[in-house]
């Protein structure tokens, strides 16, 4: 299949699954008439799928190459996966990672989690599912650069037009999302 056919197919998911038109209080804190639940897309072996093949093509087109990609758990989470899966099936390993929301509670005490394979001074593309404000990303850029990781652009599923591409782009990493508020409310 090709990545326009991909791309449209998880849209239709997406819109199908993800999308409702409701009163929410968002993660942000503000709320809105929509709601794009990312998760239950991404946790489908379709949308795993989908989003692998989309996310790892832009990954791919970031050069030199990062090392991993992450974010802040839960919503980068499946998304990170998936684009692991894919690179590895593609034979162009990048490893995934998780920023966790405090530090480990006991042992290391560690924030991000699969570091053993992402050495210091890796070039790391941060992931989000929904950008509304740009908080999670904003966080997990902030904790991958206290790890001593390189942040050197931002992925996500869906950006709602909300302001979070300009908070991104002011630490210096360039967002790049595979649809808009305009794909589900034209």
């Amino acid at each position: 299949m090709s990545l326009d056919t991909d791309r449209a197919r998880l849209l239709e998911l997406l819109r199908t699954l993800s999308f409702e038109r409701r009163k929410v209080t968002l993660a942000s804190g503000r709320e809105s008439d929509f709601y794009i639940d990312c998760k239950r897309t991404a946790l489908t072996a379709e949308g795993h799928v989908l989003v692998g093949r989309l996310l790892f093509d832009r990954v791919r087109k970031v050069q030199p190459l990062v090392r991993g990609v992450g974010g802040l758990t839960l919503g980068a989470d499946p998304i990170a996966s998936a684009i692991a899966l894919t690179s590895f099936l593609q034979g162009e390993p990048v490893d995934s990672f998780i920023v966790r929301k405090e530090p480990k509670g006991h042992g290391t005490g560690q924030w991000i989690e699969g570091r053993k394979t992402i050495p210091d001074g890796s070039r790391v593309v941060v992931i989000e599912d929904v950008v509304t404000t740009g908080g999670s990303a904003l966080k997990a850029i902030e904790r991958c650069r206290a790890e001593n990781l390189v942040p050197v652009a931002c992925l996500a599923l869906v950006d709602r037009l909300e302001g979070g591409r300009d908070a991104i782009e002011a630490q210096g990493v360039p967002l790049d999302p595979l649809f808009t508020r305009k794909d589900f409310i034209p």
